[in-house]
């Protein structure tokens, strides 16, 4: 089948805290995708999204969508009961890498450095400190470093956003030893590790504004590491990726611990972001793969039962 003849309905939107940047992702994706000569129809995704598809069906379904119900094995379920062929990784997969702390258990089991960090629920995290300062405390299931609050030395309670009544990012949090140092990222496409980039945030850590404002960081492509640290990293971020069973396009963040000489997983990103700003467009086209390529392949490499 020609690319003028495929149909692909690209998911966007959705109802998670990360809407907006999904609607960046899926019309950039979208534009790149009628430049490379195929049919497409974007899709803001609703609680009516199978009847959507009935309707409209494409022969692909580009899934940009971001968190909870996009990114957790929710939506990749339903696109296999409507054995519509999808991209980025499957149900199991995309279901263990949401959850940041079974990700990391999973994967430490394989030798992965993680960072000491446990599972308590928002009202725990809320009164007390859960641990030692300084540590993180993240939802344990969003991505964009969407609701992550840096507890440092000198800080007597928890941050007082946690026991907002208005707080909708989930119930359970995951807090971790705050480990200082340097910001790297890897992507993963077809199974083979791509170039490394060092991230230096202009705000107090590679927060929202950092990874979508223009400007909020900069990237260092190739981050300016020696060879053994590079390699270290991309052996990591294959390691994530086929130690959770990803398929397509992956990245995986890391901090480098001067303390243990070692980079610390953080986290891998099932459905990582294609706005203007992201990483993986950068990571691509700096590796000979133009973006309009770049969602051009990950099409072709749709398929049901990732």
């Amino acid at each position: 089948m020609s690319r003028a003849d495929t149909h692909v309905a690209v998911l966007m939107g959705g109802w998670s805290a990360e809407r907006e940047v999904s609607l960046s992702s899926g019309k950039g994706c979208s534009a790149a995708l009628r430049e490379a000569g195929f049919t497409v129809t974007d899709v803001d995704a609703g609680h009516d999204l199978a009847q959507v598809l009935a309707d409209l069906n494409p022969d692909v379904a580009f899934n940009a969508l971001h968190g909870p119900w996009g990114e957790d094995g929710c939506v990749q379920g339903l696109l296999e009961v409507l054995e519509l062929p999808y991209t980025h990784s499957g149900v199991l997969a995309s279901a263990l890498a949401i959850d940041k702390q079974r990700a990391k258990h999973l994967l430490a089991n394989t030798g992965m450095p993680v960072a000491e960090g446990r599972v308590v629920t928002r009202e725990e995290a809320a009164s007390a400190h859960a641990m030692d300062v300084p540590y993180v405390i993240k939802p344990l299931d969003q991505g964009s470093s969407i609701g992550v609050f840096i507890v440092r030395e000198g800080d007597n309670r928890p941050p007082a956003e946690l026991s907002d009544p208005k707080w909708n990012l989930g119930e359970e949090m995951l807090v971790e030893a705050f480990v200082a140092g340097r910001e790297f990222t890897c992507a993963v496409i077809d199974d083979m590790a791509l170039e490394v980039i060092e991230i230096k945030p202009r705000t107090a850590f590679y927060d929202y504004e950092a990874k979508y404002a223009a400007g909020g960081s900069e990237h260092l492509l190739p981050a300016p590491i020696d060879e053994g640290l590079k390699q270290r990293i991309q052996d990591l971020s294959l390691m994530a990726h086929r130690g959770l069973g990803c398929r397509g396009v992956s990245r995986s963040d890391f901090i480098f611990d001067e303390k243990r000489g070692e980079p610390v997983f953080l986290e891998v990103n099932t459905q990582p972001g294609m706005t203007p700003t992201s990483l993986v467009p950068e990571i691509a086209a700096y590796g000979g793969m133009p973006f309009p390529e770049l969602v051009a392949w990950m099409v072709e490499d749709a398929s049901c039962r990732r």
